[in-house]
């Protein structure tokens, strides 16, 4: 889901947000108005107050949005199938500043899937940032770190966040270039 009008929100709810791009939490209490920037990936970026926030997706419902629907893996889903899984799950994840997913920007740098010893899954990614003193880093962490362990039999991931090599707009798929117009 994207949106790149300026459809109009009333907080029906005090709902937890953190403000873009600092990453400082903050609550925003029922009755405040804004509009919705962005609705990417499940999460919003609404403008409240000369403000930018982000509304994870477990809290739409205080903006009137419906919650994602739960992930589901066949019962014979083999790793293959949950590393699928994972990439997809990635593409859910944006910068709530840049209408383009994390795998596009070229910000993850590798994902993987092993087994513990109980043969649940875990997930490790190594990803990096537009800029290293992005206030919204530990936000992007946290959002993979969620949206990962959502897929079943994922019990665990381990997002390390890494700026060696250093990101670059080379590092971006064709289609996120065009879409930014840095061709």
């Amino acid at each position: 889901m994207y949106s790149r009008s300026s459809e109009p929100v009333r907080f029906e709810r005090d709902c937890p947000a953190v403000l873009v791009p600092q990453g400082e939490k903050v609550t925003l209490p029922a009755g405040s108005v804004g509009y919705i920037t962005q609705a990417l990936g499940g999460s919003f970026t609404v403008f409240v107050e000369g403000n930018l926030f982000r509304i994870a997706g477990q809290d739409a419902d205080a903006i009137g949005k419906e919650p994602a629907e739960p992930l589901e893996l066949p019962e014979d889903a083999g790793d293959e199938d949950v590393e699928q899984l994972v990439w997809k799950q990635l593409r859910t994840c944006f910068d709530p500043e840049i209408p383009i997913n994390i795998v596009d920007l070229g910000l993850v740098y590798e994902a993987s899937v092993d087994h513990r010893d109980d043969g649940q899954r875990v997930v490790t990614v190594r990803m990096t940032l537009t800029a290293p003193g992005c206030g919204m880093g530990d936000i992007l962490v946290d959002d993979v770190r969620s949206k990962l362990e959502m897929i079943p039999t994922v019990a665990e991931t381990d997002v390390e966040l890494v700026f060696d090599p250093p990101w670059n707009q080379s590092m971006m798929s064709d289609a996120a270039r065009l879409e930014t117009g840095m061709f």
